[in-house]
Order: structure tokens, then C-alpha cells, then sequence
């Protein structure tokens, strides 16, 4: 495979059912389109997982991760153990930013090498993970999060428009809060109440601090979010 010549999705399993299966295919179906790959068909591409998942057995018992990677050369699929959640992140932003208007700006691509960069950076720096604006200032997510915040007592997220992943958690969590999309500087995280975090394998996860900025962790916003969505999780596996 070429570097960044392919597209990837991460799911969350528990005891080898994979949450959210159809919307990581049909995100990947159509990142794998706008990207030039060859078409995925999403229910040939489910049988496929399903059937390796079911050989596995046993050894995909407890939460886990899977990792799908679709290129040229086809499907590989894998998964490993998910260690817990490690609590309130700690989050910094960075110089780095989005380019809402890179090709593959909104895909799960491959080509990740600025992600690796500006999380490495934050690490080195005493967080868990990195926020960053894209190239209007405004801000966009993190390295491998969408990010969430209130301010007001709204619940409010990046648009689309600032390059940000459509992460299969951001649209569900969209969906069932009645969160609002919008475009605002990086700096509004100083006005916010809460801040949380939320992809795939986290889910939803509240902030203690980005850079100088403190919240509650999780806040009353937060904690609702996180019963809503674990209580929709469980009653639809595929939703």
C-alpha cells in the first residue's frame, strides 16, 4: 500500500459484537469513493467482518477494538484488547491546523502523519490529547476525538465545515441531544462550562483542563450525555 493510499475505520467491540457496524461502513464506503480506492459494498465488506469475527471466537471476549483498513489490496481486519478509560482528559491545542480544504479533510485516511505530530507534541507536554483549529482559526477536533462543549448551558460542536472526521460518535451523540453544529474560534473553549471528548473506543469522555482552561469532569451536561448514550449503546448495537 502506498502511504496515505487507504482508509480506516476503529470500532469499539464487546464480546465480539462491533457497535455502530453499518455507519463505519457506509463512512468508509464513501470515503473510499471521494478518495479514488476501490468501491467498498458495505454488505459484502459486514460478511466479510462478521464471518472472521465469528473464527475468532473466544478470543474476542470483553471490550475490544477493531480496526478495519481498506486500500487496494483489499480488507485486513483486526482487533485487540481496550484497555479502560483512563478518566477526565487532559487536552492541549496546537500551532498545527486543519486544512478544511485538503482532499482528505472529513475522511478516515491513511495519510495521518500531521495527527501523529500534534498528538506527539501534546504528550511531550503533559496531556492526553491535542485540539486544533483549522486554517480559519476556528476550531476544528482532536487528533483522534471530535470535541464537544457548553457554553451558555448549550451544547454546541464544530461544523463539518472546519475539516473535522463526521465521527460515527459525533453524529449519534448530534442525534440524540439535539447538540448544534457551529463554526467559532479556538478560544471559545476559555468560555465554556464543559468540554468532552468522544470517539469510537472512548465514546464520551469529559475534560479536567485544555492549555489554561479548567472544567468539571465530567459536568452535569457531560454526565447526561454519557448515561444517554451508554443507555442507547446497549438497547441498539447497530443504530
Amino acid at each position: 500500500m502506498r502511504a496515505g493510499d487507504g482508509v480506516f475505520e476503529t470500532l469499539r467491540m464487546v464480546d465480539g459484537v462491533p457497535f455502530a457496524l453499518t455507519r463505519h461502513l457506509e463512512r468508509m464506503a464513501a470515503s473510499s469513493a471521494a478518495l479514488g480506492l476501490p468501491t467498498v459494498t458495505v454488505d459484502e465488506v459486514r460478511d466479510q467482518v462478521l464471518r472472521e469475527l465469528a473464527v475468532d471466537g473466544g478470543e474476542v471476549a470483553g471490550a475490544a477494538r477493531l480496526r478495519l483498513l481498506w486500500s487496494g489490496a483489499g480488507l485486513q481486519v483486526a482487533h485487540s484488547p481496550l484497555p479502560p478509560g483512563g478518566g477526565a482528559m487532559r487536552v492541549r491545542t496546537s500551532s498545527w491546523r486543519r486544512n478544511r480544504a485538503a482532499g482528505t479533510a472529513g475522511h478516515k485516511s491513511t495519510d495521518y502523519v500531521d495527527n501523529l505530530v500534534a498528538l506527539r507534541e501534546a504528550v511531550t507536554a503533559g496531556a492526553d490529547e491535542v485540539l486544533l483549529a483549522d486554517t480559519a482559526g476556528m476550531l476544528s477536533e482532536g487528533s483522534a476525538t471530535n470535541v464537544f462543549y457548553v457554553v451558555g448551558g448549550e451544547l454546541r460542536t464544530p461544523s463539518l465545515a472546519t475539516g473535522c472526521l463526521p465521527g460515527i460518535t459525533r453524529g449519534l451523540v448530534l442525534e440524540w441531544t439535539g447538540a448544534r453544529e457551529v463554526e467559532e474560534p479556538l478560544d471559545v473553549l476559555g468560555e465554556a462550562e464543559e468540554v468532552f471528548l468522544t470517539s469510537s473506543t472512548r465514546e464520551v469522555e469529559g475534560v479536567a483542563w485544555c492549555d489554561a482552561w479548567a472544567y468539571a469532569a465530567p459536568g452535569p451536561v457531560t454526565a447526561d450525555v454519557i448515561r444517554t448514550f451508554a443507555a442507547r449503546r446497549d438497547a441498539h448495537p447497530d443504530p
